[in-house]
């Protein structure tokens, strides 16, 4: 029996010596010293031993048995050892190596040219107004001049929060006309930017929610021609001074006179083109002087102020800056397109 222990002594650090992973480390482990192992089965038969050959195995035994221990134990410790220094060489951070710069965003177009719009105005003495873009009805109608039956009233013109069409996301951002009216005391000098609905089909030119800007001032002895004036002043701020516009005689219920002003199509030059539809011009903005009822209506006296007002389409005005031709663009959160700006 001593020369069997011997034997599996020698087996066992054999066989850790060549176990090269955990795995194999702890089917060494229960070959030998599990409760169906090697050396467990030789102790089972120590029955069969004189009574004094007996302690001397068992003391034989329990040798092989602590040394062994000691071998899985140690070989433990050397994997364990081995697979840390193996992670730390496949994980080294060579802090002498450049660090990568973290990508930084930048404005969007839209953010762009609204602030640009905002100095422009800013520039000209105007203050900044913000509202609601859940809109009462009779702000964004009544109150402006476009009474029932109006066709910008229809359903299937503007998306209406209420059955009984009180309750709206606002189609223009015209209401603010109104409300800075009646809450500052006159002159009035604002422009007020901010998102509208309307139910428009998506194309090249149209989305159901865009930008408008708009503008107001009330004092007395305004006229068209200040209107005029401010406004080619702004789009030449903005484009640059070769700028071409046109103003077309037009009608709004809160404004009157009205007019449509374009700009000289930025993809054609004014020869035509898809973007254009044709036109040679894209219409960028809606004007005129405020309606005397649409003053009265907030107490204003139209014998001694007058006052004009205007809304522009900021993602038209984009195309032009940026020689965008396809609106669904500036909304599609495309990385490709909003790194070139």
């Amino acid at each position: 029996m001593k020369e069997t222990l011997e034997q599996i002594r020698q087996a066992a650090l054999a066989a850790l010596a060549q176990a090269g992973d955990a795995q194999a480390l702890d089917a060494v482990r229960v070959k030998y010293l599990g409760k169906k192992g090697e050396l467990t089965g030789l102790l089972k038969q120590m029955g069969k031993l004189s009574a004094e050959e007996r302690p001397v195995i068992g003391q034989l035994a329990n040798q092989v048995r602590e040394e062994i221990t000691q071998a899985v134990e140690q070989r433990g410790e050397a994997l364990e050892h081995a697979a840390l220094e193996a992670r730390l060489a496949e994980e080294t951070l060579d802090v002498t190596i450049p660090g990568r710069r973290p990508e930084l965003g930048h404005q969007h177009p839209m953010s762009i040219v609204l602030d640009e719009l905002k100095e422009i105005f800013v520039g000209m003495g105007f203050q900044i107004a913000e509202g609601p873009e859940v809109e009462l009805a009779d702000y964004n109608f009544t109150k402006l001049n476009t009474e029932e039956g109006h066709p910008a009233r229809e359903w299937s013109d503007t998306f209406y929060i209420k059955e009984d069409s009180s309750l709206l996301l606002r189609t223009q951002t015209s209401p603010m006309q109104v409300r800075t009216m009646e809450q500052q005391p006159l002159p009035i000098r604002v422009v007020a930017p901010g998102r509208v609905y309307r139910k428009d089909e998506v194309d090249a030119t149209h989305s159901p929610m865009f930008h408008q800007i708009e503008g107001l001032v009330v004092d007395k002895g305004i006229t068209m021609a200040d209107l005029k004036g401010t406004l080619n002043a702004a789009l030449k701020a903005l484009y640059g001074p070769e700028t071409v516009t046109r103003f077309r005689p037009h009608h709004f219920p809160f404004t009157e006179p009205s007019c449509e002003v374009d700009v000289q199509c930025h993809a054609c030059g004014g020869k035509g083109c898809r973007v254009c539809k044709g036109e040679g011009w894209i219409e960028v903005l809606g004007a005129g002087m405020v309606h005397p009822k649409v003053l009265q209506g907030v107490g204003i006296d139209t014998d001694v102020y007058s006052g004009w007002a205007f809304g522009m389409g900021v993602e038209r005005l984009v195309m032009r800056r940026f020689g965008i031709t396809d609106l669904r663009l500036i909304f599609e959160n495309d990385t490709r397109f909003l790194s070139q700006f």
